[in-house]
């Protein structure tokens, strides 16, 4: 048994000084001592010494310092640094793709890789709630089961669904499996999305990760590699508003000077916008011309006017015709 405990003192040596110690927070040789006894180990002072080189030479950052007559050991550089914990923490927290109850899973493990005091600091970042979450537990399994078929070059089958206004699942395509060839995954909005080739409608598709059901990867080979090949997801994002389909049409816009930094969000800093007076700028965009974009036109207020094509500035009069009927 005494054997077994030496076997086992560096591995909990390492969790006291992972768990217990950070920069604002070091043991002194006797606490490090005691904290060893509550796992039945005896330690000798000297021989501590030695197992703290042995830590150091294994990769973990021992530092002593002496404050007064005593020393002082805690845990230096980390893999993570709690800044960058932290955004990790706001990112899960944030995800709309994944549920509540798989955020704090894994904002508990992100806590296990500082000290039990720091993670205090990433519990209290946790508790700013209340954001709109997925309600579908699998989506976090979709992801890993989509990567693995990209990986084996195959295709997949799942069955899409949409929420009624009574909270509950039904299937599109009367319950009938879709089967397209997956090509990437892309965060948009919140949300995750497969983007993928259609092999039925010969075109590129985009399907709400957490609204997949019952994924399998088949024996089929992926088809669409030829509309893959200078595939680009970041224009695709820019083209496709809210991830809602449509034609996909060069709009100008004529904007008002203090909307440049909303384009230049949406549509890069790449994207050319040309002076037209002291006040307005006209930009031109590749994109889906869906109500989703003209709604967010509208959204802009005066600031933006769409000049051409014909066909977008006949759409959105209908929506200001339809939305005044629809308020009158």
């Amino acid at each position: 048994m005494e054997k077994t405990s030496k076997k086992l003192k560096m591995l909990y040596l390492a969790k006291i000084f992972m768990e217990k110690t950070d920069d604002g927070h070091a043991l002194t040789l006797p606490q490090i001592q005691a904290e060893l006894e509550k796992y039945g180990i005896g330690a000798d002072r000297k021989i501590l010494y030695d197992d703290f080189e042995l830590l150091r030479d294994f990769g973990i950052d021992i530092v002593r310092y002496q404050k007064a007559n005593q020393f002082f050991y805690h845990v230096g550089n980390r893999r993570f640094e709690l800044p960058e914990l932290k955004l990790l923490v706001d990112s899960v927290q944030a995800a709309k793709f994944i549920t509540e109850r798989k955020s704090r899973e894994l904002i508990k493990k992100l806590e296990s890789l500082v000290s039990t005091y720091e993670a205090q600091q990433l519990h209290r970042q946790v508790m700013i709630n209340g954001r709109v979450k997925s309600m579908n537990e699998s989506v976090y399994y979709n992801v890993d089961k989509i990567h693995a078929a990209i990986g084996a070059d195959r295709q997949i089958r799942f069955n899409y669904f949409n929420w009624t206004p009574d909270k509950k699942v039904e299937l599109r395509h009367n319950g009938e499996y879709y089967q397209v060839s997956p090509w990437s995954l892309t965060w948009d909005d919140e949300n995750y999305y497969l983007v993928a080739y259609d092999a039925c409608s010969s075109s590129v598709r985009h399907y709400r990760v957490d609204k997949m059901l019952k994924i399998s990867m088949t024996d089929d080979k992926r088809e669409g590699r030829q509309e893959f090949k200078s595939f680009d997801i970041s224009v695709y994002s820019k083209q496709v508003f809210g991830m809602f389909a449509g034609d996909v049409t060069r709009v100008t816009m004529e904007c008002t000077n203090d909307l440049a930094g909303v384009m230049i969000d949406r549509f890069g800093k790449e994207v050319m916008m040309h002076r037209t007076d002291e006040g307005h700028f006209l930009i031109a965009v590749d994109v889906a011309l869906s109500d989703q974009f003209l709604g967010w036109v509208i959204s802009l207020g005066d600031g933006v006017r769409i000049t051409e094509p014909q066909k977008a500035v006949e759409q959105i009069k209908a929506i200001g015709e339809r939305i005044c009927r629809q308020y009158s």
